[in-house]
C-alpha cells in the first residue's frame, strides 16, 4: 500500500485553508489535481528545453524532440500500444472523439443508414461529435439504455448490433454515476458485428489498468487533466491498420511529407493527424504524471479509491432522503440527490464549509433526462482522498441538508 501521508504532501494545492476550513477536494471527476513530479515537468520544460520539435537541428530543438517522442514512448508503454506511432496527441479526450468522427465522415465509411451506437450514459462530447456526423452522412444515431441502476441494458445492447453498426463509442466508466461498463464483453460482441469500438476512457485512465490490445478495441481517448497532468494535453490512441485506412482530417505543417500548389502528399503515423505545433509541454507532463500513477502504483490506487466510495455512501446513507446514482460498484464518483433539496443550494452550502464537489448535469442531460432530474450532487475520488475527506463529506452533507430543510 502507498504511503498516504507522503503522496498527499505531494500535491502542494491541498496545503490550503477555504473559507477558514481544510480543503477538500472532491471534484476529481472534473480535473485532478497535480502532483510535484508533474509540476515540476512543465516548469523544467519551460525553463531549460522550450524549443519547437522536429524542424530543428539545434541543441534545444532536439531535446525538445526526444522528450517529446520519449513522452510518446510513455504512452504508448501506458496502454499496451503496439507501437508508439499509434499514440496521436490531441488536446483531450473532445478532441480525440471529434478527430475520429470527422476523420471516418471523410473516408466515406459510414453512409445514409449506417448506425452508430452509443449508450445512455455518454458525456456530451461522446453524442455530439456522433450527431454531428449522422447530420453529414446520412447516418442514424442508435442508443443503448440503462437500468434503475445506472447499467447499461446487455440485452438491448446486443439486439441494437447488426450489420448496420458501423462504430460502438461507449465510455468506460460514466463520468456522473461511476458506472463501469464490460467493455471487454461489449467490444467482442461489437467486433463479431463488424463494427469498430472507440472507447472514452476520459474517466477510467486514473482508476484502470488499460491494455488497448488485450481489448480489442480500434480507438481510444483520454484526457491528461483527469489523470494528474495539465489541461489542454489528450491521447488518440488507435490501431495502426485502422489509422492508416484513414485519411487526415486537419492540414497545415508536421503532417505532409511534401506540399505544391498542385498536390500535397500526407505523412506517416502519427504525424499524419498532428497538424501545427504541439502541445510539447503538455505531452512531457502527461508522461511524467503517467510515471506517478504507475510508481504509485495503479492496484492500490484502485483500491484505495473504491474503498473511500463504499464509505462515503454508507456515511451517507443515514441521511433521510438521500437517493444514489449508479451500480453499487462503483469507480470514481459517487452521485446523489436529497429529496426536497436542489442539488445547487447543497453544493454551495458544501462549499461555506470547504468541501469541494460537482453540481448540475455533468454534460450528460440525455441521462439525467432518463431519470427525470436536472442534476446530482457528485462527489470524486483520487489517489490523495483520504478517510477525514469522507468524514468532511459526510458532514458537509448533513449539516447543509439540516439548514435547507
Amino acid at each position: 500500500m502507498f504511503q498516504l501521508d507522503s503522496l498527499i504532501s505531494d500535491f502542494p494545492i491541498l496545503d490550503q485553508t477555504i473559507q477558514g476550513r481544510r480543503l477538500v477536494y472532491l471534484d476529481n471527476a472534473a480535473t485532478t489535481q497535480k502532483p510535484m513530479a508533474v509540476l515540476l515537468a512543465s516548469r523544467h520544460y519551460y525553463e531549460a528545453v522550450n524549443s519547437n520539435i522536429h524542424r530543428g537541428t539545434h541543441y534545444l530543438a532536439r531535446l525538445a524532440t526526444e522528450a517529446f517522442e520519449k513522452a510518446r514512448q510513455t504512452v504508448a508503454g501506458h496502454l499496451n500500444a503496439a507501437t508508439p506511432d499509434e499514440v496521436i496527441f490531441t488536446s483531450g479526450t473532445t478532441d480525440g472523439i471529434n478527430l475520429v468522427a470527422n476523420v471516418l465522415a471523410l473516408s466515406g465509411r459510414i453512409r445514409p443508414g449506417d448506425e452508430i451506437l452509443i449508450s445512455t450514459l455518454e458525456h456530451h462530447s461522446n453524442i455530439v461529435p456522433w450527431q454531428m456526423l449522422c447530420e453529414r452522412t446520412g447516418g442514424v444515431l442508435k442508443i443503448i439504455p440503462c437500468h434503475e441502476d445506472g447499467s447499461l441494458d446487455q440485452e438491448a445492447f446486443l439486439a441494437l448490433l447488426n450489420e448496420r453498426t458501423r462504430i460502438l463509442s461507449l465510455t468506460w466508466i460514466s463520468n456522473s454515476f461511476g458506472t463501469v461498463n464490460p467493455i471487454a464483453e461489449m467490444t467482442a460482441a461489437a467486433k463479431n458485428a463488424g463494427a469498430l469500438v472507440l472507447i472514452d476512457a476520459a474517466q477510467a485512465t486514473a482508476h484502470m489498468h488499460i491494455n488497448v490490445q488485450a481489448l480489442g478495441i480500434d480507438f481510444l481517448a483520454l484526457s491528461g487533466h483527469k489523470v494528474y497532468a495539465p489541461t489542454g494535453i489528450g491521447v488518440l490512441w488507435g490501431r495502426a491498420d485502422v489509422l492508416n485506412s484513414l485519411p487526415p482530417w486537419r492540414g497545415g505543417g508536421e503532417m505532409i511529407k511534401e506540399v505544391t500548389f498542385e498536390k500535397t502528399s500526407y505523412n506517416e503515423l502519427p504525424f499524419k493527424f498532428e497538424a501545427g505545433t504541439p502541445n510539447i509541454e503538455g505531452a512531457i507532463a502527461l508522461a511524467a504524471a503517467l510515471d506517478f500513477l504507475n510508481g504509485t502504483g495503479l492496484s492500490a490506487i484502485q483500491k484505495h479509491e473504491r474503498e473511500l466510495i463504499r464509505s462515503a455512501a454508507d456515511a451517507l446513507s443515514s441521511i433521510p432522503g438521500i437517493r444514489f446514482y449508479g451500480p453499487d460498484d462503483r469507480a470514481g464518483a459517487l452521485s446523489f440527490n436529497v429529496e426536497g433539496v436542489h442539488q445547487y443550494d447543497l453544493g454551495t452550502l458544501m462549499d461555506q464549509m470547504g468541501v469541494a464537489v460537482r453540481t448540475g448535469h455533468h454534460c450528460c442531460q440525455p441521462l439525467m433526462a432518463r431519470f427525470g432530474i436536472t442534476g446530482t450532487v457528485r462527489a470524486s475520488f483520487a489517489v490523495y482522498n483520504t478517510d477525514k475527506d469522507v468524514e468532511a463529506l459526510a458532514e458537509a452533507v448533513g449539516r447543509s441538508v439540516a439548514m435547507l430543510r
